[in-house]
């Protein structure tokens, strides 16, 4: 990547007003409301297929655990004699084993055994529910090897799965049992702390819906641990990288929460990691725009499991539909080859401009009662309209110089595109506690009155931003429900101009 100026990839900045103004939330993308580019990338990976060859027998088993208990499992196999490989088919805490059996069938009927299992503590598996635990890791483990040794099983395993079973296909990968050959996660993490819980050391209030109907005990385990410790670390891909050492092909999505810790895990283990990431929300590419349906799936799997001769591994390491809806492209890198970076600066007339503008310090009030959506004060800097298209393939990396009058605070960072008729479309977001500037495991205290550099990564983009739009970033406290309403009561000053706030952009 080579630095350029900001007027190579963004022109000049337009003065706007930087006074502190109501919050307005801003209008999600909506996927399904665009036009789309092609609905699959010209890569012979994703339109691979062949015939069913076999009808589906069903039968419901107790796999033995090392511990003396047991999981339900049902079993889809192909209705005829021999040996075949097996996919755990979406191992999660939600008892729905029926739907995930139907989804499954596509795969039985062309050669293989899926196991679909009810994790320990939930459905018909005796135990407590820890979602993501080292015991429910080694749960995992067992039920692999279990299905290695069967006599209908030719010994090779491999697991998918979306969200939780997503993150369960990564973490039973760390643990290298030795029959897993390769994993699909989709919508997967990195780090269950900081891709999900604490976001940037702030509790994510979104979450809390899903610990009360799924693993209530959580509410209490999890904000006893408010920094990264072994409690996290063991439910962590990130600290274990080195043995994610199995062929992954992850499927991501650009509006979905867990892009970050999907990138992450690609650029962490290159060499062993595919990522196709399209323009879809939180969940199975199917049924949302450009699906590219089951045959990248059922490659990947004859590939890595029935070592079908023929049957193609992804053309490019990198799958990337451009958002909003430019279509489908390929890299070897994640940012792309020849991507830039570019410097802006928030300045104090409200600009982003590549030159430091005027300097100056804006303030924000934080709330003293913050009830969960109340809009918080912000400051907004924008761009001027854009002669061209630009497009943003990488982080949106903030650093706000910023002082508190409490002795902590909450920055969050919110980058939109904003149209000629004033609709706002949120690009990407980042967050960080002043205390959780040096890191996550310990809290560093915060000197009221003392400016810091606070250094925040947002989200990973592959997003066009139209000619005649203009780009807009916001700086507060707040940014509910993807963080809690925590932050002090107080005031928040942020330093602008030359020697105050910047953010770096990479651009294609």
């Amino acid at each position: 990547m080579r630095p350029v100026t900001l007027v190579t990839a963004l022109s000049a900045a337009l003065t706007l007003t930087g006074t502190p103004i109501p919050a307005v939330a801003s209008v999600p993308a909506n996927p399904a409301a665009v036009e789309t580019g092609p609905e699959l990338p010209p890569d012979p990976f994703f339109s691979y297929d062949r015939p069913a060859e076999y009808d589906v027998h069903q039968e419901r088993v107790s796999v033995p655990l090392r511990d003396g208990s047991h999981l339900a499992c049902d079993l889809h196999r192909p209705a005829a004699e021999g040996r075949f490989p097996v996919i755990v088919y979406d191992y999660n805490a939600y008892d729905q084993l029926e739907a995930q059996g139907r989804a499954a069938a596509y795969f039985v009927t062309r050669g293989y055994v899926a196991a679909v299992c009810n994790a320990r503590g939930s459905g018909d598996s005796p135990g407590h529910l820890d979602p993501f635990s080292p015991q429910e890791q080694r749960d995992n483990y067992d039920l692999i090897e279990w299905l290695a040794v069967q006599p209908w099983s030719t010994g090779r395993v491999g697991q998918t799965g979306v969200s939780y079973g997503g993150h369960s296909s990564l973490l039973v990968a760390v643990n290298k049992p030795p029959h897993l050959e390769a994993i699909i996660p989709v919508d997967g993490i990195s780090d269950w702390y900081e891709n999900t819980i604490y976001r940037g050391g702030i509790y994510s209030a979104r979450i809390r819906d899903w610990q009360r109907s799924t693993a209530p005990e959580t509410l209490v385990t999890y904000a006893q641990h408010p920094l990264y410790d072994d409690f996290w670390r063991g439910r962590s891909v990130k600290s274990r990288w080195k043995d994610l050492d199995v062929p992954v092909l992850e499927i991501a999505g650009w509006y979905d929460r867990y892009r970050q810790g999907m990138v992450d895990n690609f650029r962490a283990r290159k060499r062993n990691v595919w990522l196709v990431s399209g323009p879809w929300v939180h969940g199975w590419p199917a049924g949302q725009p450009a699906d590219i349906g089951n045959g990248a799936y059922l490659a990947w799997w004859d590939h890595w499991l029935a070592r079908r001769p023929g049957a193609p591994l992804p053309a490019a390491k990198v799958t990337s539909y451009e958002v909003p809806g430019t279509g489908w492209r390929q890299f070897d890198h994640w940012p792309p080859t020849g991507t830039h970076h570019a410097r802006l600066n928030l300045s104090s007339d409200g600009t982003l401009s590549p030159t430091p503008g005027t300097s100056g310090t804006r303030t924000f009030e934080v709330n003293t009662e913050p009830a969960p959506g109340t809009p918080d004060e912000r400051l907004e800097f924008t761009t001027e309209p854009l002669p061209r298209d630009v497009v943003l393939a990488g982080e949106i990396q903030a650093r706000i110089r910023a002082a508190f009058t409490a002795t902590d605070g909450n920055i969050a960072v919110v980058v939109q595109d904003v149209a000629p008729d004033g609709t706002a479309t949120r690009i990407t977001q980042g967050w960080l506690k002043a205390s959780h500037r040096f890191g996550h495991e310990r809290a560093v205290p915060v000197r009221p009155g003392k400016p810091y550099d606070l250094d925040i990564r947002t989200w990973p983009t592959h997003y066009r931003v139209a000619v005649g739009h203009t780009v807009r970033v916001t700086v507060s406290s707040d940014d509910y429900p993807e963080i809690d309403s925590d932050a002090p009561a107080g005031q928040v000053s942020v330093r602008l101009g030359s020697g105050g706030s910047t953010i770096r952009l990479t651009t294609l």
